[in-house]
This record gives C-alpha cells, structure tokens and sequence, in this order.
C-alpha cells in the first residue's frame, strides 16, 4: 500500500496455528491490519458483528466448515460484499468451483507461496475499490432495474443483494443488451486483467447470478449463454 493509504482490516480465519503465524506476519508487513480466529463459528459471528476489506477463509475449519461460512456472510451482515478468498489444502477442481459458488471472488490451494498470497490480497482489495465497469446511470426493464450510485438491484419487483464482481458484471451484460461478451471481455472489463483471475470465475459468477435473479436459473430468460463465446444480456424486449 502507498505511504498515507488508509490500513485494510483482514480477517483470517484458519485453524493451523502455524499458518496463521506466517499469515500475520507478511499480512502485517504488507500494511495490513488482522482479526484472527480458528473456528468456524467464531468467524461467523465475527463476520457479522463488523465490516471488513477482506477474508481469508480456510475451507476445513472446526465448529463451521468454510464453504458455510461463505454462504451465511453472503447472506446478511456488514460483509455480503466484502472480497473473500478462500484457502485450502484441497485443491481438486470441484472443490475450486464449490469454494467460488459459495460466494467466494478467488481460490488460493495449499501449499502456496507468501508473496502470491498477498498479491492476491493486494489484487482482491484494488479490485473492490475501482469502480470498474459500472458508471453512474441506472438501468430499468421490465424484470430489472439497476441502480449504480446504490448499487442495488431489484429483479422483478424485490431487492437482491449481489456482491461486486456480480454487480458490476450485470451491469455491463444489461447496459448492452443483444451485445455478446466473451470470457475473456468480461475479465478484461470487470476484472480488469487481474492475472489471478481465470476465465472459470467468470462462468462461476454467471451462475451465481443466475441463482439470483432468474425464475429458472437453469433455463434462463435475462442472462443468455453464446455458445462457444461467452454471454450476453436478453435482446431489447
């Protein structure tokens, strides 16, 4: 972090105490301030009680699993959009995409080198604090309306609650009805080249939204699939 930035509070949440060591120390050298705990649900209550820049969350944790975590922090709280990444000594790819659809936004497997840790902190925490691909007008349909100065999203008549990268990738899908993004559009546009980001989050982040804001998410009406491209938003009605 630049000289006069203000310090980013962490939360990590991880039960081998060795790692949580390592973790305070670099985190701590990298300008961060830390709130550590090794259960479950000690982090949950945590994670409710106060706003964080960010979470570490290790998956296999006594008390509350990780991926639970997750789920009930996206649900409510000071923290539905707080970027979280997720650590773990799991590294299959169904465990990958079970860690992002939980709501995680980055997946970091065990053993992992310090310094890509804290880049992936470091590019999490740009990530949530740019604008991106939301501008200041609002977007209204007849099943959507999306306001960016809020950034509130009402499907249908009722609030969701979406964190960033969702917010900020429907928004530019519907800003662009008909218009077809590929994946690599989309990582470029809403993640803007994060080197840490591969094109399997940006299918995972269309689920999730799909989960929100269709009748049938799998058959969806708003959020199209181009096969063999990428997606776009339902042409003009």
């Amino acid at each position: 972090m630049a000289a006069g930035d203000p310090a980013r509070r962490v939360l990590v949440v991880e039960d081998e105490a060795a790692i949580r060591e390592l973790l305070r120390l670099h985190l701590e050298l990298a300008g961060f301030l830390l709130e550590e705990t090794g259960d479950g649900r000690a982090a949950l209550d945590a994670a409710r009680a106060r706003p964080f820049d960010l979470i570490l969350l290790d998956v296999m944790l006594p008390g509350l699993d990780g991926v639970s975590v997750c789920r009930a922090i996206r649900r409510d709280g000071p923290n539905r959009a707080t970027p979280i990444l997720m650590v773990t000594a799991r590294d299959g790819e169904a465990d990958t995409v079970l860690g992002l659809e939980s709501g995680a936004d980055d997946y970091l497997a065990k053993p992992f080198g310090v310094r890509e840790l804290v880049a992936r902190t470091a590019a999490l925490l740009r990530r949530t604090g740019r604008q991106g691909a939301v501008s200041a007008e609002g977007i209204e349909s007849r099943d959507l309306a999306l306001d960016a100065d809020r950034r509130e999203a009402i499907v249908r008549g009722a609030p969701v609650e979406l964190t960033k990268q969702e917010f900020d990738l429907l928004y530019l899908l519907a800003s662009r009805r008909g218009i077809v993004f590929s994946r690599t559009a989309l990582l470029a546009k809403v993640w803007q080249g994060d080197t840490y980001v591969t094109e399997r989050t940006v299918d995972t982040v269309v689920s999730r939204l799909r989960r929100k804001i269709e009748r049938v998410p799998q058959d969806p009406e708003l959020i199209l699939t181009a096969w063999g491209v990428g997606y776009k938003f339902v042409d003009a009605e």
